[in-house]
């Protein structure tokens, strides 16, 4: 639907379009909801502008999942805050990317391909 009223109808004219990101970030969001089977799923922010696009519980335990349409994600001080403020068991960083790398034993860079293998090994590092 984003698409349709951006006027975008190949990725081409997505590549170049200034919402791409929004766009990653919505399918990214649907692919881990239906990975994971939860709709218990939640944006947070603060008034000092760290935010986390996406936590989910799962186990009794929160994750966090950043979406980021880039080609290396770094570490920002947000992620430690929600971290810190939600009690996150992990945040996994979620591109496009193909390598898996952690930025500390807390935060993990995972490509979106990934999601599924990590469903299934019961969310670990």
């Amino acid at each position: 639907m984003l698409h349709s009223l951006l006027q975008v109808f190949n990725l081409a004219d997505l590549q170049g379009h200034p919402k791409i990101g929004a766009s990653w970030e919505g399918f990214a969001i649907e692919h881990i909801i239906k990975v994971f089977q939860t709709r218990d799923a939640y944006f947070w922010a603060t008034h000092a502008v760290a935010e986390l696009d996406f936590m989910v519980t799962i186990a009794g335990k929160r994750h966090g999942f950043e979406l980021k349409y880039t080609d290396a994600p770094g570490r920002k001080r947000s992620k430690n805050i929600a971290i810190e403020d939600l009690g996150l068991e992990h945040l996994w960083v979620v591109y496009p990317g193909d390598q898996t790398y952690g930025l500390d034993d807390k935060i993990t860079v995972i490509p979106l391909e990934e999601i599924a293998k990590l469903a299934q090994s019961g969310i670990t590092t």
